[in-house]
């Protein structure tokens, strides 16, 4: 069989699996342990995803290793569509700078799918801790170098560049401590063992709104409509400070361009549902839905500007 007939034989049968996709439930792999804003995020969409596809979205969590044996599975997956992984700012853009030996590439392994939202971090404290507002936090930190401590949903997630970024921005030093997802962070925050914690609003604003924890300011550089009480951490004397933690989804590399427009367009519409649209204004997040080409451009680009405060702060982890 020649080479255009053999072409001409494939194309029907592309056309017929692109027809049939999804045939199965489909996994989506989220790279830290439940209760945490990529937790939150990946129910939510997956959801309504389910609806839009006729075969449930699963989500599965695995955290641990600073997200990579989530993202190494969906690298080493076959491309087929039914394994997708929810990317986050941890894993794509500051795992590269801060492991040195990372076992998968964010450009080379995935077929990015689409951005789905980005959300402002903020700064909390247990009730325990002898300060009642960001300022107050920042003198008695500043009164007890190396003594206080804060925790995070692991080494390279957002919380733990967020504070890096603190800890330069106001010249704190207090020690940190990293956990496998934001979940475990909070209970250790509630039951007094940490100090401080950062993270986004769907893992913290609960208890903020309950009174077992205070939240003393925010990573964005307007007030959030949910916290219109909170000032921002630029709005109390430190210019410039911006932090956020953004999601995605994205599939192994290889997976059919066709696949990947539908995985997109049913991404949108979840994002344009009403249920995630109200999960997503509660947590006040910024809704995306940009594409491949436009998701593929942010992860470079913030894998640029994370890089800088990896190395400003000189974190690694080996």
């Amino acid at each position: 069989m020649g080479l255009l007939s053999s072409t001409l034989f494939f194309l029907p049968v592309a056309a017929a699996q692109a027809q049939t996709w999804p045939e199965r439930p489909i996994r989506l792999l989220v790279p830290y342990a439940p209760g945490g804003s990529s937790d939150v995020v990946a129910r939510a969409v997956a959801s309504e995803m389910s609806k839009d596809l006729g075969q449930q979205v699963v989500v599965e969590n695995k955290g641990g290793a600073q997200g990579m044996i989530a993202t190494t599975e969906v690298a080493r997956a076959k491309p087929d569509g039914y394994t997708l992984i929810l990317g986050h700012v941890g894993t794509l853009a500051v795992n590269p700078s801060m492991i040195p030996k990372l076992p998968y590439d964010p450009r080379r392994d995935f077929a990015p799918i689409t951005l789905l939202a980005k959300l402002p971090m903020v700064f909390a404290l247990g009730n325990g801790v002898d300060a009642a507002d960001f300022s107050s936090f920042v003198a008695l930190a500043k009164s007890k170098p190396g003594v206080m401590n804060y925790g995070s949903a692991g080494n390279g997630s957002a919380g733990h560049l967020a504070f890096e970024m603190l800890k330069t921005a106001t010249k704190i030093n207090v020690v940190h401590v990293p956990y496998k997802g934001t979940g475990a962070q909070l209970n250790d925050l509630l039951g007094g063992f940490i100090d401080a914690a950062a993270a986004g609003t769907p893992g913290l604003l609960p208890a903020a709104q309950a009174g077992k924890i205070k939240i003393i300011a925010v990573g964005s550089r307007k007030r959030l409509a949910v916290l219109p009480d909170v000032p921002t951490v630029e709005q109390q004397g430190y210019p410039d400070f911006e932090s956020s933690q953004w999601f995605g989804l994205l599939a192994p590399a290889g997976t059919p361009e066709n696949v990947v427009e539908r995985l997109h367009k049913s991404a949108l519409v979840a994002l344009q549902s009403t249920s995630v649209r109200k999960r997503m204004e509660y947590d006040a997040s910024e809704i995306s839905g940009a594409g491949p080409q436009q998701f593929a451009a942010f992860i470079d680009s913030e894998e640029r500007r994370w890089r800088k405060v990896v190395h400003s702060a000189r974190l690694s982890v080996e």
